[in-house]
């Protein structure tokens, strides 16, 4: 998508969900930016209603105790009606408990976020961090070494 269009509200509520929330810690972005029905797919906080809205503040929680100074930059944008996609590129360093106890690595990782956004309010959610990368950049699994032929 070209990034001199002007960004969608759903494109614009996605972003300030990873600038706000994930970035900052602040839960209260939820209340603000989820619908109180919000149904939510993500691995590790799925649900909907209340228990959806719960599991993400948890999610925001813990990403900021893990790498409170994680920052977004949102690489690509797109949107169809009332669903957008962003896909953003993280960087933190693990300086907090995350999957075990702080490592003081630098992580980088690439999150891809799909919602369904009525009236300013995110009402569906898909989100995919690459957990992998993050758990191979922490040093919490090995980097596969290469095979040569």
């Amino acid at each position: 998508m070209n990034t001199e269009e002007k960004r969608s509200v759903g494109v614009e509520v996605l972003e300030r969900m990873l600038h706000e929330g994930f970035a900052t810690g602040n839960t209260d972005i939820v209340d603000e930016l989820c619908s109180p029905h919000l149904v939510e797919h993500q691995f590790g906080l799925a649900g909907s209603g209340a228990e959806a809205i719960a599991k993400v503040k948890r999610g925001i929680a813990d990403v900021h105790r893990g790498m409170p100074d994680l920052r977004f930059t949102v690489e690509d944008w797109a949107e169809s009606g009332d669903i957008a996609w962003v896909r953003a590129e993280g960087t933190a360093t693990n300086t907090g408990p995350f999957f075990g106890p702080p490592t003081g690595k630098a992580v980088h990782f690439t999150v891809i976020d799909i919602a369904r956004v009525q009236g300013g309010l995110i009402v569906e959610h898909w989100g995919v961090p690459d957990r992998f990368a993050i758990l191979l950049r922490m040093g919490r699994l090995p980097i596969p070494a290469s095979e040569s032929h």
